[in-house]
């Protein structure tokens, strides 16, 4: 299995969810246990972030911990990728992602391509790539067209637990009956903050 990363953007993250920093870190701190519990079942597993507690988080789950160099999301998952080596990168917001759902998007890697699963709002939520060399910085809305368009062979995949991604209250409330334990927990303090 190749090594998966997962940045997270840290205290600044998730904006939209909610006026209460405390309560917004909270969920987006649990929506990311959520995700690297589901990695690290399926293989080595790196978080990439520049928050002492997403740092924490990450090791007392098992993963590894990286420093995000700053300049976005693009340079936060360039930071742990190995050229001639397979990854796969899976966002921090997507809490209903389950190990086969992992797996399936690596299974569907093309033999010198990417594999990617593009969110409702075209923007990309997971991505797995053959060669870390493949991966170009291309993040931030109509960033899964722009990665179809990378001169190397792409396939999308329709993984619904990774394409839905938490942006806001609604996407978390629509989402909630099938999110990890760590978001159902959270949320609930994100209700009472309310």
């Amino acid at each position: 299995m190749p090594a998966i990363v997962v940045p997270f953007r840290g205290s600044s993250a998730k904006r939209r969810l909610a006026t209460n920093d405390e309560a917004r870190a909270a969920v987006a701190l649990a929506m990311l246990g959520d995700v690297v519990s589901v990695c690290v079942a399926v293989g080595p597993t790196v978080v990439v972030t520049d928050d002492a507690h997403a740092r924490r988080e990450a090791l007392d789950l098992g993963a590894a911990a990286v420093d995000d160099p700053g300049h976005g999301q693009g340079a936060a998952v360039g930071a742990a990728l190995v050229p001639d080596a397979p990854a796969a990168v899976v966002n921090a917001d997507v809490p209903c992602v389950d190990p086969a759902d992992v797996r399936a998007l690596v299974a569907a890697t093309p033999a010198d391509g990417l594999a990617l699963v593009e969110a409702v709002d075209g923007t990309t939520n997971a991505l797995s790539l053959s060669a870390g060399r493949l991966f170009a910085p291309l993040y931030g809305p109509g960033s899964a067209a722009r990665f179809r368009g990378l001169d190397v062979e792409v396939r999308t995949v329709s993984l619904p637990n990774l394409a839905d991604d938490v942006d806001t209250i609604a996407d978390l409330e629509r989402l909630l009956h099938r999110a990890g334990p760590r978001t159902r927990a959270a949320a609930a303090l994100l209700r009472r903050s309310a």
